[in-house]
């Protein structure tokens, strides 16, 4: 028992690590975007040129892990297209559709609520009742979400924009469930495949009018130095998408959907370190207060988490098997497992 307990520790500091290694690969995403945006680009074409070179780029690996295994992908075919239409594609449209008509930090706080979501779906769906911890941790969170993005200082309540937001919302709650599922499927191939999926789904929505889409070949300029344009592609591409979904899927399978969407609260601090360093967006102590209030709030969690015998957290139920048979759901088993 003592080495099944020790198993289970070691593989939720792994997770941890994975999730933090997410977050913070997640959080370099916005500042990298931002100069892309002030060169030329349009958001959309940003996010679409990001997943489809993460995609590109976990490809071959993803072929080496399945080791001609095709029937792994073909029994898992609809999870990877709900999680590149959904995940993926779903919320960069949905949220970029919101930003349109509301302020971005209002945006954000409605979309990182997710973990909220996810809390609420595992109640209602699988009776798994979140304790006093997950809750005091929830509130710390999102009060901290709302101190660093600065929500108070102007709220737009455009109900077309809420919706839009709401949608975003549900597509990253969606990436965390959707990540725990998959048995046997690697989870690179879950990402590479999902990455392409959705990254082909935005050049479509752009093709059709949908969200803007265009780009330029001007140079990239950040605070204290200029590059060419495709060198943040690269970064943007292979660090914020291709490793920072592997990670998450990864992190996710050892986690469970609850405790690794609490913990990807953290890139909202990554990204104000990074917006610092790239951009000499120095954080204001408000924000400095809010981080804290992040990492309180998931401490919290983590000590709140339930863990079974083996010392694995209690993680949900097949979410992708209910998509296909509807019919009486059994007892939840033991899984294995944003914005620019």
């Amino acid at each position: 028992m003592e080495t099944l307990t020790h198993d289970g520790a070691a593989r939720i500091r792994t997770g941890l690590f994975f999730a933090l290694a997410s977050a913070t690969s997640f959080g370099m995403s916005g500042p990298l975007a931002r100069g892309l945006m002030d060169a030329g680009w349009s958001a959309a074409a940003v996010v679409a040129a990001r997943v489809l070179l993460a995609g590109v780029v976990l490809l071959p690996l993803a072929i080496h892990q399945l080791r001609g295994n095709w029937q792994l992908v073909r029994t898992n075919a609809r999870l990877i297209a709900v999680y590149g239409l959904v995940a993926v594609a779903g919320t960069q449209l949905a949220f970029f559709n919101a930003v349109a008509r509301m302020e971005v930090g209002t945006a954000l706080l409605i979309e990182f609520a997710a973990p909220i979501a996810i809390v609420g779906w595992l109640w209602a769906r699988h009776r798994q009742r979140p304790g006093a911890a997950t809750i005091a941790g929830a509130a710390l969170g999102i009060t901290g979400l709302m101190l660093v993005l600065d929500v108070l200082s102007g709220v737009s309540l455009d109900p077309i924009g809420i919706v839009w937001a709401l949608g975003s919302m549900v597509g990253a709650a969606a990436y965390f469930l959707l990540s725990a599922e998959g048995g046997e499927l690697p989870g690179t191939v879950l990402a590479a495949g999902g990455l392409l999926i959705g990254g082909l789904t935005l050049l479509l929505a752009g093709t059709l009018g949908i969200v803007p889409l265009h780009a330029t070949t001007n140079p990239a300029v950040f605070a204290d130095f200029t590059t060419p344009w495709w060198i943040p592609i690269l970064l943007i591409g292979i660090v914020t998408a291709a490793i920072a979904y592997v990670t998450g899927i990864a992190a996710t399978r050892r986690l469970g959907s609850r405790l690794a969407s609490f913990v990807a609260l953290t890139e909202v601090l990554a990204a104000l370190i990074f917006a610092w360093i790239l951009l000499a967006e120095a954080p204001r102590p408000i924000q400095l207060l809010g981080g804290a209030l992040i990492l309180i709030g998931v401490i919290t969690v983590r000590l709140g988490e339930p863990t079974t015998a083996l010392g694995d957290p209690e993680t949900p139920a097949d979410t992708i098997e209910e998509l296909r048979t509807p019919t009486q759901p059994g007892p939840p088993r033991i899984g294995t497992h944003p914005s620019i």
